[in-house]
């Protein structure tokens, strides 16, 4: 229990993925029997982390329990397969899935993470819990940015809110991006589905108000685009696009938890959701 609600880990076989997969979830305390089920909002994490490390560190519990918003952390990729190659790197493999669809013969079996995020795991949430998977909600962080945001221009409509903490806007151009998606994928070009700048250059559909907050001492400012996604954003015609610069701050956890809140707000205001007292 935390902050008036219920922070659970849930374990469960994914087809998507042929394994076991581990999501965390913060329910919110109900304050009334008749009261209308919390909207959700899905948090993508970066390289190298689980389902734990945003629902520990990331300082999002209070203002979710406030606005009645469940909040789901999936992991960054499927574990234990004895994919040869899994875990030599922090970049690649286990906690690195990129939210892609593999069709390389190695990782097509176990890192269909895309899928996973935007078609099984929704199912599996409203299965167990009573939320509202009608007003979703997604973001994430860094590698996760780029996940909540291909998610949403590869799916109009389907999320209500958008916003990203120090995404990889544009991987086709990124050293994470290209590696993983001549790992995933059996090519860089063949990343371009999963390219948030090539894909909002030819979006048609709702336009979702996205929020991106980006640290200007960010060590790896030089892999992430968010100004070029942004420009590109402009030209497509898509307005609702916030880059906030934020000075002095990094890649790191203290940068997320320090604005996670007015992420959060982002959310429930989108969202219609109302602060309760």
């Amino acid at each position: 229990r935390v902050c008036g609600g219920h922070l659970k880990s849930i374990k469960h076989w994914s087809d998507a993925n042929k394994c076991d997969m581990t999501f965390s979830v913060f329910i919110p305390e109900r304050a009334a029997r008749n009261e209308a089920p919390p909207a959700v909002l899905y948090y993508l994490s970066g390289l190298t982390c689980s389902d734990e490390n945003a629902r520990t560190k990331s300082m999002f519990q209070r203002l979710a329990n406030k606005y009645n918003l469940a909040v789901v952390f999936p992991d960054t990729s499927a574990r234990g397969t004895a994919v040869r190659g899994a875990t030599d790197s922090y970049d690649f493999g286990e906690g690195a899935g990129f939210y892609v669809d593999s069709t390389s013969e190695e990782w097509r079996e176990h890192n269909n993470m895309y899928t996973y995020v935007v078609e099984e795991l929704p199912e599996v949430v409203e299965r167990l819990f009573a939320v509202d998977t009608e007003r979703a909600a997604i973001m994430g962080h860094s590698m996760g940015g780029h996940g909540a945001l291909v998610a949403h221009l590869r799916n109009p409509g389907k999320y209500k809110s958008v916003s990203a903490l120090a995404p990889i806007c544009n991987p086709t151009e990124s050293e994470w991006g290209r590696k993983a998606f001549e790992g995933y994928l059996g090519s860089v070009e063949a990343g371009a589905p999963y390219d948030a700048t090539k894909l909002v250059s030819n979006y048609e559909g709702p336009h979702v108000p996205i929020l991106i907050d980006q640290g200007s001492h960010d060590e790896f400012l030089s892999q992430l685009h968010p100004e070029r996604f942004r420009r590109t954003a402009h030209l497509a015609g898509y307005a609702p696009v916030t880059l906030r610069m934020q000075p002095g701050y990094n890649h790191s956890y203290f940068f997320i938890s320090t604005f996670m809140e007015d992420h959060i707000r982002h959310h429930a205001a989108n969202l219609g959701l109302a602060e309760r007292t």
